[in-house]
């Protein structure tokens, strides 16, 4: 029988989950999406992720993909969430509350992890970067199939300001960017990521990529760059994936 890994996949503007079987890829339940809490602190945060788990009557593996660095569960920044996550244990919180066995990683790690597997990046070898546009900028980074964790190359300089506070899907939408104008910033950034690390393929997330079509024509760069293919689905199949055999490698090690 396939295991199911209930996927959280974690946004500054909505929290989204559903079961998944990791062995194709497919939701077993119909999503579940909850506004994000504002102030978006861990009680509130994890209250509502315990909801969504609660909604499923959830009692086995769960999968968190979540806008920050994160490190054996704790959280290193909290770019587009309440400043109180930086140095909570997200994973130790969330077992708390939920009674289930919880692994953590950062959304656009894990959104990638869906894409290498069963999307855009399926079968792909070098360098394989996902971009994540929504309220922020991230990227999952991939070298001949496995991940190099927490880059926040999302973050990177460009034109002396953080290409997350000038490019985002959030910002675009808080300025009414067109899709040029949007293009030629997006543009400027892929081209600093090409001029760094010399990516073989880009792979676009977010929202953005059910309307790729009407954005592609702007972009100006070297490398190939096509859009996700499980869409908005990425985040929630990439933490059970994360999930999958995280979980037991940490509980094999514990009872050592």
């Amino acid at each position: 029988m396939a295991e199911e890994i209930l996927g959280i996949d974690v946004g500054g503007s909505g929290i989204k989950g559903a079961p998944v079987n990791v062995q194709t890829g497919e939701l077993t339940g119909e999503r579940l999406r909850i506004k994000t809490p504002q102030p978006a602190t861990p009680e509130a945060m994890t209250d509502t992720m315990a909801e969504i788990a609660k909604h499923f009557n959830w009692k086995g593996k769960i999968g968190v993909g979540f806008p920050a660095v994160v490190k054996q569960g704790t959280m290193y920044t909290a770019a587009n969430v309440d400043p109180s996550w930086i140095g909570t244990n997200g994973q130790a919180l969330i077992e708390k509350k939920t009674g289930c066995p919880v692994s953590i990683i950062n959304d656009a790690d894990a959104a990638g992890l869906a894409e290498l597997r069963f999307g855009a990046g399926k079968g792909k070898m070098g360098s394989v970067m996902m971009i994540t546009l929504g309220t922020g900028i991230g990227v999952g980074y991939y070298v001949d199939g496995r991940l190099v964790p927490n880059t926040e190359l999302g973050h990177l300089i460009v034109d002396g300001k953080d290409i997350e506070t000038r490019a985002s899907a959030g910002v675009r939408e808080k300025k009414d960017l067109s899709w040029k104008k949007w293009g030629k910033l997006l543009t400027e950034y892929f081209q600093e990521l090409e001029r760094l690390l010399w990516p073989d393929l880009f792979i676009i997330g977010g929202g953005v990529s059910d309307e790729f079509d009407k954005l592609a024509p702007y972009i100006e760069i070297q490398t190939p760059i096509v859009p996700a293919q499980m869409l908005n689905l990425a985040g929630i199949v990439g933490a059970a994936l994360a999930a999958e055999g995280e979980i037991g490698r940490k509980r094999g090690v514990k009872d050592a």
